[in-house]
């Protein structure tokens, strides 16, 4: 039995995220949405969902014992984190003064506008392309490149290794929209409100043999 364990850190829309997860999940598995370290730790997938602001996110999770549990998870079971979930991912967001995040990856989190000469319409609220970087990926199978996913984000992943990023966006300028490494993978969309494709990718996710 796959046991599947969405975190629950008062930070995502896991109500949605648990229905998507369950409409793809192979059959007997347990899907359980906690923030019980004990149950996170003995799942065989992750999701790490997350929207709002990165400094409630990181506050958050710091007032559950979460930030070592999340980091160990990260390294050692398939891992995707979905929206702030990919964010927090990085060493700093400059969102909300500036805050120190979770320190997986090597990277920063900027608004739009830190980086885009001219002033962006933010957040970038709907539906948008991203197109392939790590075209074999495995969680990519299926789905086309340029696929349109939803987006809600002001603020985007600045890598100092740009061979992490699987997926770029553009938006203004060409960011990193989706990144991976050995069993993670992270995405700044959310599958769970894309259609056909956002669902494919969490099946993708279900199959996964990092």
């Amino acid at each position: 039995m796959l046991k599947i364990v969405v975190i629950d850190y008062n930070m995502g829309n896991l109500f949605s995220v648990r229905k998507a997860v369950e409409h793809v999940a192979p059959p007997a598995s347990k899907i359980e949405v906690s923030s019980d370290p004990k149950v996170i730790m003995a799942a065989d997938r992750i999701v790490f969902p997350g929207q709002g602001a990165a400094r409630d996110c990181i506050q958050e999770l710091q007032a559950r014992g979460l930030n070592e549990v999340v980091r160990e998870v990260a390294l050692t079971k398939p891992f995707l984190g979905v929206c702030m979930g990919m964010q927090v991912l990085l060493e700093h967001s400059t969102e909300n003064g500036g805050v120190d995040c979770l320190g997986i990856f090597q990277g920063e989190v900027k608004h739009f506008n830190e980086v885009y000469r001219e002033r962006l319409k933010t957040p970038q609220m709907g539906w948008n392309e991203i197109y392939h970087t790590q075209e074999n990926h495995p969680l990519w199978t299926g789905i086309a490149d340029g696929a349109r996913f939803y987006f809600v984000h002001s603020y985007h992943a600045v890598l100092k290794d740009k061979a992490l990023a699987s997926g770029e966006t553009e938006y203004g300028i060409r960011y990193p929209s989706a990144l991976a490494k050995d069993n993670i993978f992270a995405i700044q969309a959310h599958p769970e409100k894309s259609a056909a494709d956002g669902l494919k990718l969490l099946e993708n996710f279900m199959n996964w043999r990092p």
